[in-house]
């Protein structure tokens, strides 16, 4: 044998004894007996205890993030909704303001158009106004100078008559002449 084997031989250790076995055995299943009954119970409980907690945290974490995701899409959908709303406002308004603008520019041509005609109404019965007043001065000059040439005074409606028929050839005569110069 090898010599360090023998040392071991002599020693207490490697003995063998029977007693010594069925003791320790005995000792072990009561140990393992009572840690079962009064250790490994409450540990395994503990554990499964604490292994459902961390399963109902996993499960809640889903649900939350489930939801997260839920309410992101509904904001993503809301926030898409919004500005859709927003688009068609902004058209409607715009739409709003072209026509409020056509309405406007269509009053004012209408009353730049009702202006224009008062102005030539107006300026046609300044002008009839003119045309008779000047007519009635050029009667009264036309007797006035009737009376001269003639010496003597000619009854009032005579006198009249004459010269209407005077001013009436007046615009004749001057188209003759308009006509007649080179």
């Amino acid at each position: 044998m090898h010599p360090k084997l023998l040392l071991f031989a002599d020693s207490p250790l490697v003995e063998i004894r029977p007693g010594l076995i069925i003791w320790t055995i005995i000792t072990f299943l009561v140990a393992f007996v009572v840690l079962r009954w009064k250790a490994w119970g409450p540990i395994l409980s503990l554990v499964e205890e604490r292994e459902k907690q961390i399963q109902n945290a996993i499960d809640s974490a889903k649900r939350e993030r489930a939801e997260a995701e839920k309410l992101l899409s509904e904001q993503k959908t809301a926030i898409a909704e919004a500005r859709r709303e927003a688009s068609e406002m902004m058209r409607r308004n715009q739409a709003e303001v072209d026509r409020m603008r056509e309405e406007l520019i269509a009053k004012a041509r209408k009353e730049a158009d009702e202006a224009r005609l008062q102005a030539q109404r107006e300026i046609q019965a300044e002008r009839q106004k003119a045309v008779a007043e000047i007519r009635g001065h050029a009667v009264e000059l036309a007797f006035a100078l009737a009376e001269k040439l003639i010496g003597e005074k000619l009854d009032d409606n005579r006198h009249r008559a004459l010269a209407e028929q005077f001013i009436e050839q007046l615009p004749r005569a001057a188209q003759e002449q308009e006509r007649l110069r080179p």
